[in-house]
């Protein structure tokens, strides 16, 4: 069903009577995007498997990526946009922590935050300029306090708690495949 157009007179309005279901779904599948690169790549790569867990709803991490013969568990929290930074809720990282705590039959495990910003920088509604893809694969450092935290284009990232941002160093994860920028 498409969404229809409100006027008012006098004025242009971009509000659709449906409250931008319209973006919410693109948000959406460009993450179940991302979140498809992700695995395909680790199965593409020598000795390793992923999976997609399933919907946000069910509290999980959106993708778990694991190798026997390297003996490595990956909880991955990936986020993919146009925008100039990405936000990863603190209960995400949380929820990826559960899961390499329980899996300790595996000498490495991490919480890796997967990171995408597209080509596409948006400018306004509807309105993008071009920009260089970008692709961050960060581990979470299981000795942080876990927070809100917030990665920028330029791929540094800040822990968030209501209107401040501080600086936190996170290492890059080598993975096993070419990246994004890489191709």
């Amino acid at each position: 069903m498409r969404a229809k157009m409100m006027t008012i007179p006098g004025r242009k309005s971009t509000k659709t009577r449906n409250g931008g279901k319209k973006g919410a779904r693109l948000r959406r599948q460009r993450g179940y995007h991302w979140e498809d690169t992700i695995v395909k790549r680790f199965k593409g790569a020598d000795n390793w498997n992923a999976f997609r867990l399933g919907s946000p709803s069910t509290g999980l991490p959106d993708v778990l990526a694991v190798s026997t013969i390297n003996d490595t568990l990956y909880t991955i929290e990936a986020k993919s946009g146009s925008g100039t930074s990405l936000y990863v809720p603190a209960d995400q990282i949380q929820r990826c922590m559960v899961w390499i705590d329980t899996f300790d039959r595996y000498a490495k495990r991490d919480v890796l935050l997967a990171f995408k910003f597209l080509s596409k920088k948006r400018i306004g509604t509807g309105k993008y300029e071009s920009r260089q893809l970008r692709e961050y694969y960060k581990i979470w450092d299981r000795g942080r306090k876990i927070t809100d935290c917030v990665c920028t284009y330029d791929g540094r990232l800040y822990a968030r708690a209501g209107r401040t941002r501080t600086p936190i160093l996170l290492k890059e994860c080598p993975v096993p495949f070419k990246t994004g920028q890489d191709r």
